[in-house]
């Protein structure tokens, strides 16, 4: 793979549901060794520290939660990914996935101003399309698809610089979807599919004609990874656990397509909750994907040490 310079962007932000814990995920990566990971690759790689939320005036509405502060989140990683996609390939490390409503219309915008379109490889047990009026459990961390798609239902989001179309997107993964969510999705064009299509299929069947899309037509690709894609068995450090995920050898199988493909454009690390981690080995696994997806094989990954 060649060489790329890395933005690092941190996103402690926890407000996109009620468990606290994700504010601490950037400095995690940061101590499980992400950058010096990258750079072993050949890549340089700069850290732009954390990203704080803009201030806003907007109130709280009953049923959702904390809506002020993930929308000063939102304006400030969409501003922060704009810029710093012009720099590099930028990861965002968060914090929980609401952090993906900034992320994905900020490099979206990207590749508006470039004239390529933007796709979304969402790595989930979830689906997160839910909107503010369909949302049961009022937690913002399950609206970002919905919300980058253009779906309606966002009073008080600012508007988006440009829209992912959801024929443009691929939800791998999934384990739990709310019935609003099918329902809204349905007819949209998102492809998503659930674990017993990767246990029919095998992942990389899966996931290799939606590459070969946004190849075909030079497109930029986010991939969004949230830890519990992966099963709580291995990856722990999570408070949306779901049984019966993806196992660490179809994570790093994706992440080993991606880099072979050559068109992962920008990646989020989300809902890391260091709390919940055991010795921190979710911080590490973490950290052990993005550096498959960045050139690391199976023959140059290091054997951890046991503490």
């Amino acid at each position: 793979m060649q060489s790329q310079n890395i933005v690092l962007v941190g996103a402690p932000l926890d407000c996109g549901k009620a468990r606290k814990g994700c504010l601490m995920g950037p400095d995690a990566y940061r101590t499980a060794g992400i950058a010096r990971a990258l750079t072993a690759l050949g890549h340089s790689v700069s850290d732009l520290g954390n990203v704080a939320p803009d201030a806003n005036d907007i109130p709280e509405r009953d049923g959702l939660v904390n809506l002020s502060e993930t929308i000063g989140w939102t304006t400030a990683l969409m501003r922060t990914a704009q810029e710093a996609i012009q720099q590099g390939l930028p990861i965002f490390m968060g914090g929980d996935h609401a952090l993906s409503l900034g992320t994905v219309p900020g490099v979206a915008a990207h590749a508006a101003e470039q004239n390529r379109p933007q796709f979304v490889l969402w790595l989930d047990a979830h689906s997160d399309f839910n909107t503010l009026e369909t949302t049961a459990s009022g937690n913002l961390h399950g609206t970002p698809l919905a919300y980058a798609t253009g779906q309606s239902g966002f009073d008080g989001f600012p508007a988006l610089p440009a829209i992912v179309p959801p024929s443009q997107t691929c939800i791998i993964g999934l384990r739990s979807v709310d019935l609003p969510e099918r329902e809204l999705m349905a007819g949209t064009g998102v492809r998503g599919y659930d674990m017993r299509a990767i246990d029919e299929s095998g992942v990389a069947a899966l996931l290799k004609p939606f590459l070969a899309d946004v190849a075909k037509v030079g497109g930029a690709l986010h991939v969004s990874l949230d830890v519990d894609f992966i099963d709580p068995a291995y990856a722990p450090a999570v408070g949306t656990t779901v049984p019966g995920g993806a196992t660490v050898r179809e994570a790093h199988l994706v992440m080993e397509m991606l880099c072979d493909s050559g068109l992962m454009t920008s990646l989020d690390l989300v809902e890391l909750n260091p709390m919940l981690d055991e010795r921190g080995r979710t911080a590490q696994l973490m950290v052990d994907l993005a550096a498959s997806a960045l050139g690391r094989r199976i023959f140059d990954r290091p054997t951890p040490r046991m503490i």
